[in-house]
C-alpha cells in the first residue's frame, strides 16, 4: 500500500489505511467502471474514487513511465489551485501494489458543493439565465486556458457549478487529463467539443469566447461548430449510439 497525503489532512492516515470500511458504507454517485460514492471520512463527507485495476501493460506503463491517472488528479488541482482555477481539494491518493505492480487506486477529495453541472445544458434554451451562465463559463474557462491549463476531457459532468455570493461559480473535476502550457485560441474553440447541447448554443459560447480572447467571431464559431461535429461524429461512430443524431 502507498498512500500520499495532502499536509492539512495528514492526521486522517489511519481512515485511509482502511478506506473500503468507509467506501461499503458510502453513497453512491457513479457505478461502472470506476466507483464514485460520498463517504464520511475524518467525521466529514468527502468525495472517494476507486479506479479499477488497470490491464497489465497499463500497470507496466504506470509502474515505470506514467502517474496513475488517480495520482495526476491528487496532483493537478493543486496547481489549478495556484492559478486560482476551482477543483476539489485533494485529501489523500492510496495505491494498493501486489508484486509492485498498482491493483487498486483510491482518490480522495473534499466533496464540492456545487449542485448543478453542464448535463443539463443538453437541451437548454437560450434563456437570459441560461445566457448569464454561459457566459460565466466562457470566462471560467477563458480564465484557464490563458494560465495555461487544457482540461482535456472538458465533457459535461466534469463541469459542475452553482451561485456563490450571487455569482455564478465553476469547478471542475476528473482533472487527470491536463496539458499544461499555452493554448491557442483555435485550441481553446475546441476544447468545448465534448458538451452537450444545441448549435445555437456552441455559436454563443464560440462568440462569447471570441470577445473575451479578442479574437475574430467567425473563424471562432467555425472552429467550434466543426470540433463539435467531428468529436460528435466519431463518438456515434465508436459507441453506435441507438437513435443518436446531432443537430448541426
Amino acid at each position: 500500500m502507498h498512500i500520499r497525503m495532502a499536509p492539512a489532512y495528514a492526521s486522517l492516515r489511519p481512515e485511509i489505511e482502511t478506506l473500503e470500511k468507509a467506501f461499503e458504507q458510502g453513497r453512491i454517485l457513479q457505478e461502472g467502471r470506476n466507483s464514485v460514492r460520498v463517504c464520511l471520512v475524518g467525521g466529514q463527507e468527502v468525495n472517494v474514487k476507486r479506479y479499477k485495476q488497470p490491464a497489465f501493460w497499463q500497470r507496466i506503463v504506470y509502474r515505470f513511465l506514467r502517474k496513475p491517472k488517480g495520482l495526476r488528479s491528487f496532483l493537478y488541482p493543486t496547481r489549478l489551485k495556484w492559478a486560482k482555477i476551482n477543483s476539489p481539494q485533494p485529501i489523500a491518493y492510496r495505491e494498493d501494489r501486489q508484486g509492485g505492480l498498482i491493483t487498486t487506486s483510491w482518490l480522495v477529495t473534499e466533496q464540492c458543493p456545487y449542485r448543478r453541472n453542464f448535463r443539463e445544458m443538453g437541451d437548454a434554451e437560450l434563456t437570459d439565465e441560461v445566457k448569464d451562465i454561459l457566459r460565466a463559463f466562457v470566462r471560467f474557462t477563458a480564465r484557464m486556458h490563458g494560465a495555461g491549463f487544457l482540461h482535456l476531457d472538458y465533457s459535461p459532468g466534469n463541469i459542475l457549478f452553482d451561485r456563490e455570493e450571487g455569482k455564478w461559480a465553476f469547478s471542475v473535476v476528473d482533472t487527470n487529463r491536463m496539458r499544461f502550457g499555452s493554448v491557442s485560441v483555435r485550441r481553446g474553440c475546441e476544447n468545448f467539443a465534448r458538451l452537450w447541447g444545441q448549435p445555437d448554443m456552441f455559436r454563443f459560447i464560440a462568440e462569447e469566447y471570441a470577445a473575451v480572447r479578442h479574437a475574430n467571431s467567425e473563424r471562432c464559431i467555425g472552429w467550434t461548430m466543426e470540433a463539435r461535429k467531428r468529436f460528435w461524429t466519431r463518438f456515434n461512430r465508436r459507441h453506435q449510439v441507438k437513435g443518436f443524431t446531432l443537430n448541426f
